[in-house]
């Protein structure tokens, strides 16, 4: 068990990871379809039907990848995988950002589908520094950041989706 001092930081900064997280993901909902119709051309039931898949690629890239993330965070620990999550999770918003091909786009929402799959790690942590009397409140914690996350994200991206469909992705 690590000194609580520590593992407040450490649960900060999870905390803080995750919902910025969840934030950019919650961020495309409201400028996919103009993002798409502007990117392909196609009308608003085609767009609807391409951002299905860039969802559904996203979530199976978490299903797929979450155990995978969770084994590599338990051999090179919980940090490294967190960070290169969060590195990865930005390199897929600027290539989204600057997409030029809907086959561009969703190599982008791989990546973060792959990101994503922090979920695990994250929860990993949250049981490494947690005792007993701790444990529920901190995985609380976590979905505090999820649910605060999908209510900002879209409000945040619509707001931000005045100013063009590819500014969230920024």
């Amino acid at each position: 068990m690590i000194d609580p001092k520590t593992a407040r930081r450490g649960l900060a900064l999870v905390f803080t990871t995750l919902l910025l997280d969840i934030i950019g993901f919650g961020m495309i909902m409201p400028v996919l379809p103009a993002f798409l119709r502007e990117l392909t051309g196609v009308g608003i039931s085609e767009a609807a039907i391409e951002g299905g898949w860039l969802f559904f690629v996203y979530a199976a890239m978490q299903f797929f990848f979450a155990p995978i993330m969770g084994g590599l965070s338990d051999r090179f620990g919980r940090r490294p995988i967190l960070l290169a999550s969060v590195l990865t999770f930005s390199i897929d918003n600027l290539i989204c950002a600057i997409a030029w091909s809907y086959p561009m786009l969703f190599i982008g929402r791989v990546l973060a589908g792959i990101s994503g799959a922090s979920y695990s790690t994250t929860s990993a942590f949250i049981a490494d520094i947690s005792n007993d009397e701790n444990r529920a409140k901190n995985f609380g914690l976590l979905g505090i950041a999820f649910g605060v996350g999908f209510v900002i994200g879209p409000v945040l991206g619509g707001l931000l989706g005045t100013f063009g469909p590819r500014v969230p992705f920024f």
